[in-house]
């Protein structure tokens, strides 16, 4: 939307607001806008919600597929769209796609990667969805200079195209085998572990050993089977799951969404658009090629980072740059003229050197985002749960996330109207709590088997915390012990005991 919410095909078509002393249509009003804008997380917060039953049933494969399908209906109704609740509609139909793949493909890349790449593929999902946003937006800045309504109906038609490929492509893939075994399908997922972790060899340690993890977390969860959403807020249980939820509610109180679908708004009070022009598009685009070259360093490190200090690096950068912009806007500010702007959103103007460091405060908040909470948001959640309930903690994680996608994208437009620069406030606030949160709360799970993350939470262990284990400052990221795993090396006596009693030698 942030490249098409200026346009004046765009505002004319959905115009609720009159003309302009120039002509130019107004659009919907804010309150509107940021209904239409939310309308899409809110399908989201949906989706993500029944994505776990869905994924649960049929498989992590086919969920995905499901939400492939459901994009395109939602796609098709968006480009059709003649009025705003028919734009809306096809926004939460959209988002329902969205909330499926979003919870459930992380599940998927999780279960099938090897512990010391798992950070790097999960990431690699990230990476795309930020090449996704990146040609969208250029997509939609080439579309606005076409005349009429082509110039937002001919971007809303083309998303559906990487969902025919996104359907198609998984017809090729495997399902996890996590998920197979789960139902009881051996054959099949010994056939995959092979295929991805073995290279053609049954007989591979590595597969041999990952085999014999799963197949003895399947038959203890069938032992304690009949999994529901109340589980996740056992005593046992809800110290993962608030870390789960927080990791994504963080995320998206960082504001890296707002910024996402309201820049327009902050580069024109900061100068840079020209009125009835898309002057403001181009340079707003610069921070998407920021995003997808900043998540590079996160696919190259981030298993050899591990996740604690990628969380706490993120959350410390992107605090001060909120801080620098608020100052900025602060001191330098001044109230719009009248008809200086088309939105009551766009409620402060900065110009001269303060608008120029304000564009690159903005610039460098996206740089810290990109590589940090960008990937490991999205990492991290499938790694706390235990495979009977990862579909469903994944799905509620994810939820969280939309549900406060949908506030924001809704709750920002009023906001720079009514508490102007001190919207950065709030979100350097939320930035330096999510420090706090992660430094006390969140474990270390770079690098380690899903079955023996499980480890972390037991608080029966000496040292440990009831309710929440070993004390998240004392774990470790072992990646050279996982390399050497994953190579089928022989580890000393010292190295294994080393690697199964790490909670127990961390918590000491």
């Amino acid at each position: 939307m942030s490249a098409i919410i200026s346009t004046q095909p765009y505002l004319c078509q959905f115009n609720q607001r009159g003309h302009d002393e120039n002509g130019l249509c107004l659009g919907p009003t804010d309150d509107v806008q940021g209904g239409i804008t939310a309308a899409m997380p809110g399908g989201s917060w949906l989706g993500a919600l029944v994505s776990g039953i869905v994924s649960d049933a049929f498989g992590r494969k086919t969920s995905i597929q499901l939400g492939a399908i459901i994009w395109i209906i939602g796609s098709v109704v968006v480009c059709a769209s003649v009025n705003i609740p028919m734009l809306a509609i096809g926004r939460v139909i959209n988002g329902f796609s969205v909330g499926i793949c979003s919870a459930q493909v992380p599940v998927y890349i999780s279960e099938i990667s090897p512990p010391s790449k798992r950070g790097r593929l999960i990431g690699f999902q990230q990476w795309a969805i930020t090449w996704g946003i990146l040609i969208m937006f250029f997509i939609c800045y080439g579309s606005s200079f076409i005349p009429g309504t082509a110039a937002f109906r001919l971007p809303w038609g083309l998303q559906a195209v990487p969902a025919v490929l996104l359907f198609l492509g998984l017809v090729f893939l495997p399902e996890s085998p996590r998920w197979l075994a789960k139902k009881d399908r051996w054959e099949q997922a010994v056939e995959v572990l092979t295929l991805i972790h073995g290279k053609g060899d049954p007989n591979s340690p590595w597969v041999i050993r990952e085999l014999s993890e799963i197949r003895e977390v399947v038959e203890f969860e069938r032992a304690n089977a009949d999994v529901s959403y109340f589980e996740l807020f056992t005593p046992g249980m809800i110290n993962r799951t608030q870390v789960g939820v927080f990791t994504q509610i963080w995320s998206q109180l960082t504001g890296m969404n707002v910024m996402m679908y309201y820049i327009t708004y902050v580069f024109t009070m900061a100068g840079l658009s020209e009125p009835g022009t898309n002057a403001v598009l181009l340079p707003s685009g610069i921070q998407f090629v920021i995003n997808v070259v900043m998540t590079v360093p996160a696919l190259l490190w981030m298993d050899r980072w591990g996740r604690r200090p990628t969380l706490l690096v993120g959350a410390f950068l992107m605090c001060f740059w909120l801080c620098i912009n608020a100052g900025l806007f602060a001191v330098y500010g001044r109230a719009p003229y009248p008809g200086e702007f088309t939105s009551t959103a766009e409620s402060m103007a900065v110009e001269g050197p303060p608008a120029k460091a304000i564009i690159a405060a903005t610039y460098l908040f996206v740089a810290s985002f990109a590589p940090t909470w960008g990937p490991v948001s999205w990492t991290y959640p499938p790694e706390l749960f235990p495979l009977r309930l990862r579909g469903k903690a994944v799905a509620l994680c994810t939820s969280a996330n939309w549900a406060f996608n949908f506030a924001l994208a809704y709750f920002v437009p009023a906001a720079f109207a009514n508490i102007t620069w001190r919207v950065y406030v709030i979100f350097a606030t939320f930035c330096a709590a999510m420090f706090l949160h992660v430094f006390f709360m969140f474990p270390e799970t770079a690098n380690k088997p899903l079955e023996e993350i499980e480890e972390m939470f037991d608080d029966t262990k000496p040292g440990a915390i009831k309710y929440i284990g070993t004390p998240a400052w004392k774990t470790k990221n072992t990646r050279n012990l996982a390399l050497r795993q994953e190579r089928n090396e022989i580890l000393s006596s010292e190295e294994k005991m080393g690697v199964s009693g790490e909670h127990k030698e961390s918590a000491a």
